[in-house]
C-alpha cells in the first residue's frame, strides 16, 4: 500500500483513469458490436449509416490514445470492407 501522500493520491489518480479507461473501451466495443449487428441483419443502408456514426467513436477513443490509432483504423476499414461485400 502507498505509504506517503503523494503515493497515496497518485493511486487515488491511477484507479480514476482505470476507470474512465475501461469505460471508454467498452464504448468503442460497442460502437463495433452495433454494427456487426446490423451488418448481419442484412441492411446495408442501415450498416452504413451506423458505420459512419462508430467511426467517430473510434476516432475520438483513438485520440484520447485508449487504443492505437492503427486498431481504430483497421477497425473502420474492415467493417468499411464488410459492409462493401454485402450483397
Amino acid at each position: 500500500m502507498a505509504n506517503s501522500a503523494q503515493a497515496r493520491k497518485r493511486a487515488r489518480q491511477a484507479e480514476a483513469t482505470r476507470k474512465r479507461n475501461a469505460s471508454l473501451r467498452s464504448e468503442l466495443r460497442s460502437a463495433v458490436k452495433k454494427v456487426r449487428k446490423t451488418i448481419a441483419a442484412g441492411d446495408k443502408a442501415a450498416a452504413a449509416k451506423q458505420l459512419v456514426e462508430s467511426q467517430s467513436v473510434l476516432d475520438r477513443i483513438a485520440d484520447k490514445k485508449i487504443v492505437h490509432k492503427n486498431l481504430a483504423s483497421r477497425t473502420k476499414s474492415r467493417l468499411a470492407q464488410a459492409i462493401k461485400s454485402m450483397a
